[in-house]
């Protein structure tokens, strides 16, 4: 006969501490069944499902209160009853999840709120963890939840935004699993997600057209206009200008907030990174060139003797070339649509971030928030790098 100890130890954290009490653990034949421990602020809190010969556990749970006095800790003890035990192992093929609150400042009523709605699903939560620094800007807190049930997806992610809009903190959930951890591919659209504006209407202000180009292309970004009938007229509207406004327009584009970290990083990990984008390639050049992106596909604007002939050379980058570019980008890495991430803030991203295993909307019109699982609204690219786990201590 055995029996199933489950151990609480709480105290001070210290070097040595698990391994005495594992080699207590070892020296009276305990099997583990489980173990876990948090420490935060140097208290630490260990948990440990044990099981012992029945005819040991006195002897077993006597030299633990004693090694908890050595270090000055507390100590509790439960028996768990074989159906409970059961139970508990039966549970190992239940829906696990990822939870993500970031912002510039989360604090508890934010919690609050979330968390309600995660009870409210059913949810069980079993790991927090602060991913963001000791001191930093912005607060990212991750949690990792669990369901025995099938989860209404949508009706959360509908809660989950709403929580973002009424208080500007980002929220993202995502299922926890292999591909989760095994990105490899991230696709990007440049106007307005790499960079801080729209280059065509840009261009459109150097050619005196600025106001008609600019009210085309937010109409086509809500999704109001068909996009390649919407490129066609903006591009028509550019007809005659000259070659060097391009270069001047260059050289006032603005990266987007933690655009480059989040390159440098992501190309540290060997991740494969692409520009797909409704602007030019004459732009995305430039980007590439400065942050070293492996794939490029953009609308190449047709100049003739130095001059802009208002057509283009190329077929129209709209979002379903996107979407088959990314297909193609998965198939040449030899990976599932599941590794990868795509980004964007307009209509004509939708596609790429509907078939990406993690698609988010990055500063987004409503209709594209709404209809992607993800959405980053309050925070730069770089809080990319903690929807995929890392910490601001990993990234240092």
């Amino acid at each position: 006969m055995s029996r199933r100890l489950l151990i609480h130890f709480t105290g001070q954290d210290q070097p040595g501490l698990i391994h005495s009490i594992t080699q207590l653990l070892a020296s009276h034949g305990a099997r583990i069944l489980d173990i876990g421990q948090a420490v935060i602020h140097q208290a630490v809190a260990l948990g440990v499902l044990i099981e012992v010969p029945a005819d040991g556990e006195a002897e077993v749970t006597t030299a633990l209160a004693a090694k908890a006095r050595e270090w000055n800790a507390d100590l509790r003890f439960s028996s768990v009853a074989d159906g409970a035990y059961a139970d508990w192992v039966a549970e190992q093929g239940k829906h696990r999840f990822i939870l993500t609150v970031l912002g510039t400042a989360v604090g508890f009523a934010h919690l609050a709120e979330v968390t309600g709605v995660v009870a409210q699903a059913g949810l069980n939560i079993e790991r927090i963890d602060r991913l963001s620094g000791r001191d930093t800007e912005r607060s990212c807190i991750e949690f990792g939840l669990s369901s025995v049930a099938v989860v209404d997806e949508k009706a959360l992610r509908a809660s989950f935004l709403r929580i973002s809009r009424e208080h500007g903190i980002d929220v993202a959930f995502q299922h926890d699993n292999a591909y989760r951890r095994t990105r490899r591919v991230i696709a990007f659209d440049m106007d307005s997600t790499l960079i801080q504006c729209e280059v065509i209407d840009e261009l459109a202000k150097e050619a005196g057209v600025g106001e008609q180009v600019a009210a085309i292309t937010e109409a086509a970004m809500r999704g109001e206009l068909d996009f390649p009938a919407a490129f066609r007229k903006r591009v028509g509207l550019l007809k005659g200008l000259d070659e060097a406004a391009l270069e001047r327009v260059a050289g006032r584009i603005r990266l987007m907030d933690g655009a480059e970290r989040l390159m440098s990083t992501l190309k540290r990990l060997g991740y494969k990174t692409a520009i797909l984008s409704g602007g030019f390639t004459y732009f995305g050049r430039k980007l590439q060139e400065k942050l070293g992106f492996d794939y490029l596909y953009a609308n190449e604007l047709d100049i003739l003797d130095g001059v802009v002939t208002g057509e283009i050379r190329s077929e129209i980058v709209d979002g379903q070339v996107k979407a088959r570019r990314l297909q193609e980008i998965a198939a040449r890495e030899n990976i599932s649509l599941e590794q990868c991430i795509a980004v964007g803030d307009g209509a004509n991203d939708l596609p790429m971030i509907g078939l990406a295993g993690l698609g988010i909307a990055f500063q987004a019109k409503p209709v594209v928030r709404e209809r992607s699982r993800h959405a980053i609204s309050s925070n730069g690219l770089d809080a990319i790098l903690y929807l995929i786990g890392l910490r601001d201590r990993d990234i240092a």
